[in-house]
């Protein structure tokens, strides 16, 4: 029989549900190149996969064949030509609103409130996409709308992630991004209550904020936990990494 490594390789604890170890662990070394470090070399490659040498090597001579891996005169292994025709047949059926309405409309459905999702735009906030609730008294906002950044649970949200340094430094802003969630009522408008998380995106910087908004009224922070599940569900959609940065 074959040895278990002596080290358990980091794609097997957290493995796909019915998939194939081997793809699993060679995937993991696709994910080992990054922006902080393009070129690793093999034992790079090795320490953070958790993979022996051996097999790392042998995976990378099949990535090599495939033109998804190419090696540099250096020794150290660089993505190869492959990577830029898939990324360019991604962009061409890429599309944000397909992945976010989905995500709004169920959150909307669950909540039967109105469902938005913001995006940093200098100082204020854009909000790209909006589904109402299904209720007669409802909090007015559209798509196309800026709102201000400093004011709002979706704003806070992305101001605690980076886009205002100077808040990201409060305690506030610590506890959002402890909670991964603000819940805010009367914060921009007083007869307005807000619950927002944030979504990240591949590069794991903030992407956008995912927000329900409601009247005051009606102001639930308990629905904080679903509305942490659509920014978590959206994340991994856009190939980022839930909870995002430490």
């Amino acid at each position: 029989m074959p040895r278990r490594p002596a080290v358990t390789p980091l794609a097997d604890l957290n493995a796909a549900a019915g998939g194939v170890a081997t793809i699993d662990r060679a995937l993991s070394i696709l994910a080992a190149f990054g922006a902080e470090d393009p070129s690793p070399n093999l034992s790079r490659i090795a320490a953070v996969t958790r993979i022996s040498p051996s097999t790392v090597l042998r995976m990378l001579a099949s990535f090599e064949h495939a033109h998804l891996i190419v090696r540099l005169p250096n020794g150290h292994y660089a993505l190869g030509p492959e990577v830029e025709r898939l990324h360019r047949a991604y962009s061409s059926s890429f599309s944000l609103e397909k992945l976010v309405v989905p995500v709004l409309q169920e959150l909307s459905t669950l909540t039967q409130e109105s469902a938005a999702y913001f995006v940093p735009q200098g100082d204020q906030r854009l909000c790209m996409f909006r589904v109402d609730a299904p209720r007669a008294v409802r909090a007015h906002i559209n798509a196309g709308d800026l709102l201000p950044l400093d004011r709002g649970a979706a704003g806070k949200v992305l101001m605690a992630f980076g886009c205002d340094p100077a808040y990201a430094g409060t305690p506030a802003a610590a506890r959002i991004r402890k909670d991964l969630c603000a819940a805010l009522k009367g914060d921009r408008v007083r007869e307005v209550a807000g619950i927002s998380a944030p979504v990240f995106g591949h590069d794991e910087t903030i992407a956008g904020a995912i927000a329900l908004i409601m009247p005051s009224e009606r102001f639930k922070p308990a629905q904080g936990g679903l509305v942490r599940q659509a920014g978590m569900r959206l994340t991994q959609q856009l190939g980022g990494r839930w909870p995002g940065p430490a």
